[in-house]
C-alpha cells in the first residue's frame, strides 16, 4: 500500500473495525481522489498504530471504511515542543506544518511583546497539522496548545522538561545530545524584549542556546533548531 492515502480519524483501529470518515474526508476520497468502494487506503489515530483498511462505501460526503490489518504497530517518538511566536499567517502555517514533519509531539504558540500575530486560530493549526502528519507517515497529530504569554508559559513550565531558548546574538553553547523530555523555544522576528530575556535567566530549566553563526528569521530557527534536537536527542 506504499503511496496510498493516509486519514487520521479519531476512532479505535482493530480488525473488522468499521470507520465512519467526516464528511470532508469522504469528499475528499471520492470528488478529489476519485476513489471508489473497493479501493485500499491507510488509517491511523494516533494510539493504535497504522492499519489498511478499504472503501466499503462511498457516496458524496458520506463513506464506510472497513479496517483490514496492522500495518504499523504504534510507537513511540522523540518528546519535543516547539514553543514559537505567532508570525505572520502564511509563516505559521508552514512553521506547523515543517515542526508536524520534524516530530515535534506539541505546538506551544506564545505571545511575547514583539508578536506582531493578535490572535491564533488553533483549530485552523490542528488542521494543517492533520495534513502533514498524513503526507509525512507519522503516527501522531502534534498537540495544538492555546496561546498564552511568555511569563505565564514559564511559570506553568512542566517539572523535568528542559526548555532550549533560541536566542540570537547571545554567547550561548549549540544544542548538545539530551536525554528526555525536551522543548524549543523561538521568539518573534525582532527578538525577545530585554525583561523578557531577564525573566528567562530566571528560570534554570531554562537552557540559551544558539543556531549557528548566521541570523536566522523565526521559521527558519524553529525548523534548525527541532532537527539539531531531533539529531540529538536521546532516551
Amino acid at each position: 500500500m506504499t503511496g496510498s492515502i493516509r486519514l487520521f480519524v479519531p476512532d479505535a483501529l482493530h480488525a473488522a473495525a468499521e470507520v465512519a470518515p467526516s464528511p470532508a474526508q469522504a469528499h475528499y476520497l471520492g470528488a478529489v481522489m476519485r476513489r471508489a468502494p473497493g479501493d485500499t487506503l491507510r488509517l491511523f489515530n494516533g494510539r493504535d498504530g497504522e492499519w489498511a483498511a478499504r472503501i466499503a462505501h462511498l457516496k458524496r460526503d458520506r463513506a464506510m471504511l472497513a479496517v483490514v490489518s496492522l500495518l504499523r504497530p504504534q510507537a513511540a517518538g522523540a518528546d519535543i515542543w516547539l514553543a514559537f511566536a505567532p508570525l505572520k499567517r502564511d509563516t505559521t502555517d508552514l512553521l506547523v506544518q515543517k515542526a508536524t514533519e520534524l516530530g515535534a509531539a506539541a505546538l506551544l504558540p506564545v505571545f511575547t511583546e514583539r508578536t506582531n500575530a493578535a490572535r491564533v486560530n488553533t483549530e485552523r493549526l490542528l488542521a494543517i497539522a492533520t495534513e502533514a502528519a498524513e503526507q509525512c507517515e507519522r503516527l501522531t497529530v502534534p498537540a495544538i496548545a492555546e496561546p498564552v504569554r511568555l511569563p505565564a508559559l514559564l511559570a506553568g513550565w512542566p517539572a523535568g522538561r528542559t526548555l532550549y531558548a533560541a536566542i540570537e546574538r547571545a554567547d550561548a553553547p549549540a544544542i548538545r545530545p539530551t536525554h528526555g523530555p525536551c522543548a524549543l523555544l523561538v521568539g518573534p522576528g525582532g527578538g525577545f524584549a530585554g525583561g523578557e530575556l531577564e525573566l528567562m535567566r530566571r528560570n534554570p530549566f531554562l537552557q540559551p542556546v544558539n543556531l549557528g553563526p548566521l541570523i536566522l528569521r523565526a521559521e527558519t530557527a524553529a525548523i534548525v533548531g527541532l532537527a539539531l534536537l531531533q539529531a540529538t536527542v536521546g532516551g
